[in-house]
């Protein structure tokens, strides 16, 4: 089947790091086009902006949209009004009425959306998945820290109000929740700190209910000092394991046990994007993103030191 080509929105540390990459290697898509106001990449066509690239998009029916979500919804609206098929970055948007907007859009034109959640694609969740099918979940423990001056250095946008500061790499998480629990938890409690002269989180406190009772908790840091912990600590009456590195792997008795995990989250996004738009089909999963923005409904906010890269 012949390679379909795409273009790339935002051309930033996670587009250089992970999409471009994964496009590289994609037996189903080769990048024709990239979108940014601020970078090219070597050997595509580059535009500045989502109207310059419509007004010359070429054989290219497809977009992926990796730029922040606040200015992504404007070039997402465009897109699918000039009926082209669109991924989405995670978060998707900045809020849940856009999005479900989007994907009326999406539907009256005929095209694809896709809210990509690619830590879903980790080698270990649909482990997970199958361990907690049929089991009593009697608790399960989110613990995700990582050092923000590493994963998004110098990236100010990340504490501008209607981003999710802390909850950006936390996303990751509900997103591993709600798709290895048969019943998503619904939050019952939230604390956030929130640095002086900043506008979102530096770190947070969950608690969830569960219809089974289970104690669901979580921690999110953004000031953890060495690598990243990215880990789930679920018990059941079954027995005890744990996803770590965001759902890569899983861990029994202290021991890593093998996995195949050869292909990257990455590639499959794109793999998994591929088949719904030769499929001619969406999919809008909502459920991470509505377990954050309950956590931001609900929070007890504490202000904390200033933060300064």
């Amino acid at each position: 089947m012949p390679r379909m080509p795409i273009a790339l929105a935002g051309i930033g540390k996670i587009a250089r790091d992970e999409h471009i990459p994964a496009l590289e290697d994609s037996p189903d898509w080769y990048l024709d086009a990239a979108i940014s106001r601020h970078a090219d990449v070597d050997g595509v066509r580059n535009f500045a902006t989502m109207g310059d690239f419509l007004a010359d998009p070429g054989d290219v029916r497809t977009v992926s949209l990796a730029m922040p979500p606040a200015p992504r919804m404007a070039y997402a609206r465009q897109a699918i009004g000039a009926g082209l098929n669109v991924m989405l970055e995670k978060p998707p948007s900045p809020t849940l009425v856009e999005i479900r907007a989007l994907a009326a859009l999406a539907r009256e034109r005929g095209v694809t959306l896709y809210t990509s959640w690619h830590s879903r694609m980790g080698a270990a969740v649909e482990e997970a998945h199958g361990r907690l099918s049929g089991a009593t979940l009697r608790r399960l423990r989110i613990d995700w820290r990582e050092d923000v001056r590493h994963t998004h250095p110098g990236q100010d946008w990340v504490w501008q109000a209607g981003n999710l500061g802390v909850f950006d790499p936390g996303i990751n998480a509900t997103s591993i929740l709600a798709a290895i629990l048969e019943e998503t938890p619904h939050l019952t409690a939230c604390t956030m700190e929130v640095p002086e002269g900043r506008q979102t989180p530096i770190s947070a406190d969950l608690a969830f209910g569960h219809p089974s009772g289970a104690d669901i908790s979580g921690r999110l840091d953004w000031r953890h000092d060495g690598h990243p912990v990215w880990r789930m600590e679920i018990e059941t009456d079954r027995g005890t394991f744990a996803l770590i590195r965001s759902g890569s792997a899983v861990e029994v008795d202290g021991e890593e046990i093998a996995l195949d995990g050869s292909v990257a989250e990455y590639p499959l996004v794109y793999a998994r994007f591929a088949e719904l738009v030769r499929g001619g089909e969406s999919e809008v999963d909502l459920a991470p993103m509505e377990l954050v923005a309950d956590a931001f409904l609900i929070a007890e906010r504490s202000i904390g030191a200033p933060f300064e890269w």
